[in-house]
């Protein structure tokens, strides 16, 4: 593991209860709200019994302490250096997150050291200084409820101009791209990042009443080979989608619930299991599939 036992919910949940007694606070009520705050249910029964019978000698039986100074948890050489490599991924920037100075810090991993496969090239350019200024305004309008005005172009090159509520931002692995989710505009329900010009907050009087994204699902089913190990690797590769699998006149049926947004990135995944996976259905999927197949073959990738 990255970070070491002495980071865990149980050291977490005693060094808050030390500092709590170090500031006086010796209720005890008070103090097995933080072992449940900082642990978990069960830990009532032992943390605070614990410290109270100076099994852990932290504590004594009335409540007072032998600590002088406050816990604290400085981060060890590997934490820093896992932190490090985090720090580099351009897409945590974008976040703004202060990391503190890792100057001399070597990182855990860089970008060489991975490789991924089956993604488009084609990402967004998340070190673009206007694509980080649209991000971080999308951000604040998110945490301040705020609407936004947005310019962007849309797959057919035309300006369009939006005014949305912000839901919330989708990163989709396989095209390496954001894209924002917007409620309140009936023509506009999610937005490519990399193809808004401009963003702004909405100051305006006329606040857009903001309704709940419903997310439209659909649900894919397909015939799953035994050939490579084929059913395992399926499960495993969508094992953060709601699913079912099930054997069929000695054949595998996997059915696979999407949300209908994610369907260009659904038919790459289908597609890299090659012809040990066949759909099944439903029909404008198998018309997916069919036209990247062609899309491909013209570009003389079969």
């Amino acid at each position: 593991m990255i970070f070491h036992e002495l980071y865990s919910a149980y050291y977490t949940a005693v060094a808050n209860i030390l500092s709590a007694l170090i500031d006086g606070n010796t209720d005890e009520k008070a103090l097995n709200s933080l072992v449940c705050e900082h642990a978990f249910g069960e830990s009532l029964l032992t943390v605070l019994p614990a410290l109270k019978s100076e099994k852990w000698q932290l504590m004594h039986g009335d409540f007072s302490t032998p600590i002088c100074h406050k816990p604290t948890m400085p981060l060890t050489t590997l934490q820093k250096r896992w932190l490090k490599a985090i720090s580099l991924d351009p897409r945590v920037r974008l976040f703004g997150i202060d990391f503190g100075d890792l100057s001399d810090v070597e990182p855990l991993f860089t970008a060489e050291d991975v490789r991924v496969y089956d993604r488009y090239a084609d990402g967004d350019p998340f070190e673009d200084e206007t694509y980080i200024a649209h991000f971080r305004t999308i951000l604040q309008a998110m945490r301040s409820g705020q609407d936004l005005r947005v310019e962007m172009t849309n797959r057919r090159g035309k300006t369009m101009y939006v005014r949305c509520v912000p839901e919330r931002l989708e990163y989709s692995e396989k095209d390496d791209k954001f894209r924002l989710v917007t409620s309140g505009c009936h023509f506009v329900r999610s937005v490519n990042l990399a193809r808004i010009t401009k963003c702004r907050l909405y100051n305006g009087e006329y606040v857009i009443a903001s309704r709940p994204v419903e997310t439209q699902y659909d649900t894919l089913v397909l015939r799953v080979s035994e050939e490579r190990n084929t059913l395992e690797r399926c499960l495993m590769h969508f094992a953060h989608f709601e699913k079912r699998a099930e054997r069929v006149d000695g054949e595998y049926h996997l059915t696979i619930r999407y949300d209908r947004d994610d369907a260009p990135e659904m038919v790459i995944r289908v597609l890299q299991f090659g012809p040990t996976v066949e759909v099944l259905g439903p029909d404008r999927f198998k018309n997916l599939i069919i036209d990247k197949l062609k899309s491909q073959k013209s570009c003389g990738l079969l």
